[in-house]
């Protein structure tokens, strides 16, 4: 069961990374174009804290799958994934807002 928790909530670790990746591709590339980036700049300020608080919620999980036992992993597992779910779902929110035709 060690295993599986642990790959699970790295899964989610490296979802809830990827929404901060992207948030801050988005940041750089709004700071670059100045005052016309200046609105995906604020959006983008708003969704940090959302992206770095699934991104602690996973690092935390993984961490505590390192434990001995059942619960342990169970409860890590359950948190990697839900910071996972909280980061992808972040992500595709971001990319469906600023997605180009």
């Amino acid at each position: 069961m060690g295993i599986v928790a642990a790959l699970i909530a790295l899964a989610g670790l490296l979802a809830a990374l990827g929404h901060v990746g992207y948030l801050a591709l988005l940041n750089n590339a709004a700071r670059k174009k100045g005052a016309s980036g200046a609105e995906v700049a604020a959006q983008t300020k708003g969704r940090w804290p959302v992206a770095a608080g699934a991104t602690a919620v996973a690092l935390l999980g993984l961490l505590i799958t390192s434990g001995d036992g059942f619960t342990p992993d169970l409860i890590g597992m359950l948190l990697g994934a839900g910071g996972g779910y909280v980061g992808y779902r972040g992500l595709r929110q971001e990319q469906e807002r600023y997605r180009t035709p």
